[in-house]
This record gives C-alpha cells, sequence and structure tokens, in this order.
C-alpha cells in the first residue's frame, strides 16, 4: 500500500477562486510549558464536530491566551476529554467546533489552502462516499455566503493516528514532551512513515507528530483522480 501527503495544488496553478475568513469558537489556551522552557500552541488539532456549548465553564474557552499554570491547563483539558475522540492528544492550542465566517468565489471539490484543514463540497463528499472511502466524517461549517448559488461546505474532521518514523527526524526529536505534548521539528526533508502506526481501517489521516501533515492512501489517490478532482497535490510518502 502507498500512502501521499495531500495538499493544496501550487497557488499559481488555481483556477477556482474560492477563499474564507474563519473561526472556531472554543480552544484550548497556549502553555508555556516548564519543561520545554517555551510557549507550545498546537493549533493544528482541530475537532469541528465537538460542541462544547452545554459544556459548563465553555466560557473559558472562548478566548485565546498563553497559560502559565500546568495545573490550570491540565483541568481544562480534562474538562473537554469526554467530549472529544478516544486518544486525543489535546495538546495546547487544540481548537473545537465549526469554522465560523464569511466565503465568497467558487470552490473546487477539495479547498486546502491551509495544510491542516480540508474543506469539501457536499457533492463532492458525497461522491467519495460512494466509493466506499473510510475515514470520511464530515462536519458542517458556518460559512456564510453573500452570493446566489453557493456551496454547501463541509469540513472533515481527520483522526490523528499515523507517525513520522523516527530514522527521518532529529536526534532526540521522536517523542513527545512530556509535559505540553508537543512535537518540536521541522518537516523532514526525506519524509518517512512509520509503518507500526499507519491505521488499517482508514483512507485519510493526520499525522500525530506533524499535525498539519494529512496523508492518504492509494485508493483514495486513485479515487481523486478517476473522479477528477482538481486543485490538489500528491507527494508519495516511503514507509519503514
Amino acid at each position: 500500500m502507498r500512502f501521499y501527503r495531500l495538499s493544496s495544488a501550487p497557488y499559481e496553478s488555481l483556477r477556482y477562486t474560492g477563499e474564507y475568513n474563519a473561526r472556531r469558537k472554543w480552544g484550548l489556551p497556549g502553555l508555556q510549558c516548564p519543561s520545554c522552557n517555551v510557549p507550545y500552541v498546537g493549533d493544528s488539532e482541530v475537532y469541528p464536530n465537538v460542541d462544547l456549548s452545554g459544556l459548563p465553564g465553555a466560557e473559558q474557552l472562548e478566548k485565546a491566551w498563553l497559560e502559565t499554570d500546568l495545573e490550570r491547563f491540565k483541568h481544562l483539558r480534562e474538562m473537554v476529554r469526554p467530549l472529544v475522540p478516544a486518544g486525543a492528544p489535546l495538546v495546547p492550542g487544540a481548537r473545537f467546533g465549526p469554522l465560523v465566517g464569511s466565503a465568497r468565489g467558487n470552490f473546487a471539490q477539495l479547498h486546502m489552502l491551509y495544510a491542516d484543514r480540508v474543506i469539501i463540497r457536499r457533492d463532492a463528499l458525497e461522491q467519495l462516499q460512494a466509493e466506499g472511502l473510510r475515514g470520511l466524517k464530515g462536519g458542517r461549517t458556518g460559512l456564510r455566503f453573500r452570493q446566489r448559488n453557493a456551496p454547501e461546505l463541509i469540513e472533515l474532521e481527520v483522526e490523528m493516528l499515523g507517525l513520522f518514523h523516527p530514522d527521518c527526524l532529529p536526534p532526540g526529536k521522536a517523542e513527545p514532551c512530556v509535559t505540553c505534548g508537543g512535537y518540536r521539528f521541522s518537516l523532514p526533508e526525506q519524509p518517512l512513515l512509520d509503518k507500526a502506526s499507519l491505521p488499517g481501517h482508514l483512507d485519510v489521516f493526520r499525522l500525530r507528530n506533524f499535525t498539519n501533515a494529512i496523508v492518504i492512501t492509494e485508493r483514495f489517490a486513485d479515487t481523486l483522480r478517476r473522479l477528477g478532482f482538481e486543485e490538489y497535490s500528491l507527494r508519495e510518502l516511503p514507509v519503514r
């Protein structure tokens, strides 16, 4: 099985004019990590289907700030844990709820100008689901258009399961910080996926140690090509 990183096509080649300006209502604060001795905000960990509106104390998470009290951060993290998927890392800066804001223009089937977000038209999502692709969990957005005949835009909630292999990472960077859970390295020049970490039940997932990297299977890639999807790019990621 081959795997690919899914990204937007190069900006100069884009034909569609779709764009949006939006934010999420809730998020964990960043953390001044006492172990790393630097601030950490991992805002690529997103849960568009997680609604905190009925959670007591959720109003605390409607503003962004850098928390310096580790125990307070832990309390906030455990407050939301029952509402997120099992095993979610919940690093500082994790975001919850749908994107809310404005949108305009014409959107390609997949919109990935932000590397850590997959915005997909409703009709395109239904096409992919009809093909039997696994892991396509869509969440409604609050993106509002002023134009007529605007598409319904959905955001994929992509599970975080795979890892880059330690062999492609700087020495000592393969494990997360024991306190904040953050990984601190740049995209490897020659990335390798860790075979033992890859899920066998999904055709799309996000890497736990590089959360803005969205990975799809060869099956997913072949489906995108066959259905004529546009304005995306693929980079094969070797597996070890």
